[in-house]
């Protein structure tokens, strides 16, 4: 870890700073960052509200301050983002573009040293941080040419002399609420698609990622104030419940996109609903591999050691249930936990680690309260189970077999790394079993027939993101989600009409008036 702070110190031109700081976060300076940050952005930075210390997961030592939001530092937020609205709106949509280019661009350069914060104050390892921005920027250059396509069709009238046209029109000011284990990649999908679309956006992030927050928008708003434009267009607003209940329930804003819980995002919906507003949710997952008989076993253990074990179980994808055919249960569950063997656990930033740790020393509670329900409903723990005994939010990567496919703590959503091994007989009774949970964000065969691959892309699957013989944690153009994963699309073909509102135009070219559908009012 030290070799790798020296190099980003090296590599920044911050050697200076990384002799008089400690080591440890010296390298923060080259984000911007201090020992206090403030935490509101509205073309001024400041904050009034609590002062919130940020933890390292990797150790549960303290890193930095921010200054959170106060209710009153919210409202001037909004005030100003609104007013930058109206500048932003105005501004066609391929130049819109070309700042979000730039914002990518600026990510480019800090991609380094912004997945190390990632791994330092969220706690997954350095390749997945890094991963994390260069998810933001491959948004960004999809929306680059987005911005040079949206647009609605020119549409037959039964009516002579009359044309129907789609407008599309950007929906004003986004409220974007974000969750720790995603802290740069959830607001990229949103803010990129919203700002091509003309909109404003302020950002609240998890108050234990509000570094990160802060870092992001610190890149942003260089990109905005060097092309002269208003920098609350990409406000931010750290804070905690307090703040996400006022934007929920702020007629102001056009449209709030949520990403957590499914729990908190009922509540959320429910206050924006409340005032006729417009919601997109991205929710919990409870993901299912289903392993036929005939599947490559040689896909099938990576494939299921990263999807279950990756960010250490804290992913809305992560792999929950494996669904075996009975004839090869045996070997699967014995070559799976081979492979959890050897999984290097260490600190995050660290280049040899596999696992890091969990965020939270309450995720560290749930996840001992789930394995301990697990072996009270009937479950074995083939592997794992415990806390490890180091430093940090660290927990063992857990397997468990012998539970029935309906069993209460398998419906349920863990936010930790704990696979539920269940077996199976028949595709017909596997295929009902993975669409039984009240979420539906992912889900994954592996299998060489032909004719159940396509039954199981029909109606067999009724969640968002299917795979096939493959199983991929996160892929930023088909995030989204069904049932209890709240139906947003952040990404995807479809995703830039969520921020954007649709107008039906008729125009008369014609000298008459005719009326539709053969009505004569004379």
């Amino acid at each position: 870890s030290e070799a790798l702070i020296n190099e980003l110190c090296v590599e920044t031109g911050s050697e200076e700073s990384c002799s008089t700081l400690q080591p440890r976060y010296a390298w923060l300076r080259e984000l911007g960052l201090q020992e206090e940050n403030p935490g509101v952005y509205n073309g001024r930075w400041g904050g009034s509200g609590e002062v919130v210390t940020t933890y390292c997961p990797a150790n549960n030592e303290p890193i930095a301050r921010v200054r959170q939001a106060s209710l009153e530092d919210y409202e001037e937020t909004v005030k100003k983002a609104k007013e930058a609205w109206k500048v932003w709106a105005d501004v066609p949509a391929p130049k819109r573009g070309e700042i979000v280019r730039q914002i990518g661009d600026a990510l480019r350069q800090k991609i380094k040293v912004l997945g190390s914060l990632v791994s330092l104050e969220m706690g997954k390892i350095f390749v997945e941080g890094v991963g994390e921005v260069q998810e933001y920027v491959d948004v960004c250059d999809y929306a680059v040419g987005l911005s040079r396509m949206i647009g609605g069709p020119i549409l037959p009238s039964e009516r002579p002399g009359h044309a129907l046209i789609e407008q599309w029109n950007p929906v004003g000011l986004v409220g974007i609420i974000t969750a720790f284990n995603f802290p740069v990649a959830v607001y990229g999908w949103n803010s990129a698609i919203a700002m091509i679309c003309g909109n404003a956006c302020i950002w609240k992030g998890a108050p234990t990622t509000s570094l990160i927050s802060v870092a992001v928008t610190k890149i942003i708003a260089k990109v905005l104030e060097d092309n002269k434009v208003p920098g609350a267009i990409c406000s931010l607003a750290c804070g905690g419940a307090e703040i996400g209940t006022a934007m929920a329930r702020d007629e102001r804003m056009d449209l709030l996109s949520f990403t957590g819980s499914t729990k908190v995002g009922k509540q959320v919906a429910l206050m924006v609903q409340e005032r006729f507003g417009r919601s997109l949710l991205e929710l919990g997952g409870n993901n299912a591999i289903i392993v036929f008989e005939d599947a490559d076993l040689n896909l099938v253990i990576p494939s299921t050691l990263f999807a279950a074990v990756g960010t250490a179980g804290q992913r809305c994808t992560t792999a929950r249930r494996l669904f075996l055919h009975e004839s090869i249960h045996d070997e699967v569950v014995a070559k799976l936990a081979k492979a959890y063997a050897q999984v290097r656990i260490g600190d995050p930033w660290d280049s040899d680690t596999l696992y890091g740790p969990l965020h939270t020393k309450e995720a560290v509670k749930m996840y001992l309260d789930a394995v301990e329900q697990a072996k009270q409903q009937g479950g074995s723990v083939v592997c794992g189970g415990k806390v490890i005994s180091r430093p940090g939010n660290y927990v063992e990567p857990t397997i468990v077999t012998g539970l029935p496919h309906n069993a209460p703590i398998v419906h349920t959503e863990t936010f930790a790394p704990i696979l539920y091994v269940l077996k199976f007989k028949a595709e017909e009774e596997v295929f009902t079993w993975n669409n039984e949970v009240k979420q539906g964000l992912s889900s994954s065969i592996f299998t060489k027939d032909l004719g159940r691959i396509f039954r199981w892309l029909g109606y067999s699957s009724d969640y968002f993101s299917i795979f096939l013989n493959f199983d991929l944690p996160f892929l930023f153009y088909s995030t989204g989600g069904e049932k209890h994963t709240g139906g947003g699309r952040e990404s995807g073909s479809d995703s830039w009409k969520l921020y954007m509102r649709r107008s039906t135009c008729t125009i008369n070219y014609s000298k008459d008036l005719p009326l539709a559908q053969g009505i004569k009012f004379q």
